[in-house]
């Protein structure tokens, strides 16, 4: 009779729904039971055979690819927003178990995204009539919003440091980019914006070199392309990137800085507020090369003469 009433039990909660708290509570009183395999059709709804690395990076593949090459827009949006968040809720379960999405998908998707935007432009920069305008800015920059995303994740994953070398040595994309109408090609522009305000923030670190590489290469683009960046998009917060852009140029060797600023702050009188406002930087380094170093030699200085005239 106990038997049967188990059997009974067992046959209703796998024919009937669950929430996710109920879900929760089934496994954990079907685990205090041990029912051995008399459990296993029940909890077929929430286990599977073991999941290798392999098989989850090609589902994991797939989900991405999906997104990255989904033909309706809206649908596009809602995905990416949903598989964000999943992933970040993936990064904030502490279980052994769990299978991630792994560094080389995303950087598989990166390249190729890199790809595509570099044929993109190389269109671009020798397109007749017979090509849609409207058609191609599109591209450039769904091909762009796919980048950012990709790099989204990889911050988050803290796994965004080789991505900052590599966007720092795409010279090809940058020479490309500034022979193209800034309509077209500002959406790129927020990629580099994107990756200084995660090193400015600490979410990625990486030797002064390539911090230096980046702004070498990609710097001038985003101070012409940041007026229309400001302007088409509402998503961009422009005090945002002009913190980050301001902590990664105060991240590097003084003179290196003292070249970028110098730089701006011609720009700057120029162009007006269609340049980045990096105004707290140039005065973080203005107090760095004349009033603290001064202080510094003083001191200096002041130590040596009391050392000479110490009385034997």
């Amino acid at each position: 009779m106990f038997d049967a009433g188990i059997i009974s039990c067992l046959e209703y909660l796998e024919a009937v729904p669950w929430s996710e708290d109920e879900e929760e509570k089934v496994i954990s009183h079907l685990n205090q039971l041990q029912l051995q395999d008399s459990d296993t059709e029940v909890l077929l709804r929430v286990s599977s055979e073991p999941s290798t690395s392999t098989r989850s990076d090609d589902i994991f593949l797939r989900l991405l690819n999906g997104v990255l090459q989904a033909k309706d827009d809206k649908a596009r949006r809602e995905m990416k927003s949903l598989i964000s968040r999943l992933l970040r809720e993936d990064a904030t379960n502490d279980s052994n178990n769990r299978l991630d999405v792994s560094k080389d998908v995303l950087y598989h998707l990166c390249h190729r995204c890199l790809g595509s935007l570099i044929l993109c432009l190389s269109e671009a920069t020798c397109m007749d009539e017979t090509r849609d305008r409207g058609v191609l800015m599109g591209e450039i920059a769904r091909e762009a919003d796919n980048i950012q995303w990709i790099v989204d994740i990889l911050i988050d994953k803290k796994m965004g440091d080789e991505f900052v070398k590599l966007w720092a040595d795409q010279k090809e994309l940058a020479v490309l980019h500034s022979k193209i109408p800034t309509m077209y090609r500002h959406e790129i522009s927020r990629i580099t914006a994107q990756l200084c305000i995660a090193i400015g923030r600490g979410h990625i670190l990486v030797p002064k070199d390539t911090r230096f590489s980046l702004l070498s290469t990609w710097l001038e683009p985003l101070y012409e392309d940041f007026g229309w960046m400001r302007r088409a998009s509402r998503s961009v917060d422009k005090k945002l990137v002009e913190d980050g852009l301001s902590q990664t140029i105060l991240t590097l060797p003084l003179p290196q800085q003292q070249a970028i600023l110098l730089n701006w702050f011609d720009r700057f009188l120029n162009k007006g507020h269609d340049c980045p406002n990096i105004q707290r930087a140039f005065e973080v380094w203005w107090r760095r090369a004349f009033i603290r170093q001064h202080a510094t030699e003083q001191e200096t200085s002041q130590l040596q003469i009391t050392v000479c005239d110490y009385p034997n």
